[in-house]
C-alpha cells in the first residue's frame, strides 16, 4: 500500500483524518473475513495507484471495517471492499463491490 494512503486503526484517528482533509477523502473499506480479503488485496493495488495519481487533489484513507465500526456505520458501508468520497464529512457518493482502474477513475472524476 503506498505510503500516501492512510490507515487508521481506530475510528477517533479515521476522524481525525477526515478533519485534516483539505479537501475530499476517498474511503476505501476494507474487510478482514475469507471472501472480501480476496477482493480488497486486488483493490489494494489500485488505491495505492490512485492515491498517487490523484495526491493533489484527494486524500484516501483504507479503512478496516473492524477496527473503525462507527465509521462504518456511519457511512453506511455494509460490504468490502466499498469506497465513498466524503467531502466536510459527508458521504457524497459511494460504490461497494471491487472496481477495474478504469471503473475507479471514473468514478473519481465524476465525483472529486
Amino acid at each position: 500500500m503506498a505510503r500516501l494512503v492512510h490507515q487508521p486503526r481506530e475510528d477517533q484517528e479515521f476522524d481525525f483524518i477526515l478533519g485534516m482533509a483539505p479537501g475530499a477523502v476517498l474511503g476505501y473499506f476494507v474487510g478482514t473475513w475469507p471472501k472480501a480479503v480476496e477482493a480488497c488485496r486486488t483493490m489494494d493495488v489500485l488505491v495505492g495507484e490512485v492515491a498517487q495519481e490523484y495526491e493533489a487533489r484527494l486524500t484516501v484513507v483504507r479503512t478496516d471495517m473492524t477496527r473503525c465500526p462507527e465509521a462504518t456505520r456511519r457511512h453506511e458501508v455494509t460490504g468490502a471492499p466499498t469506497v465513498v468520497i466524503v467531502r466536510a464529512g459527508l458521504a457524497v457518493a459511494s460504490h461497494s463491490g471491487p472496481m477495474a482502474r478504469e471503473e475507479l477513475k471514473a468514478f473519481l472524476d465524476a465525483h472529486v
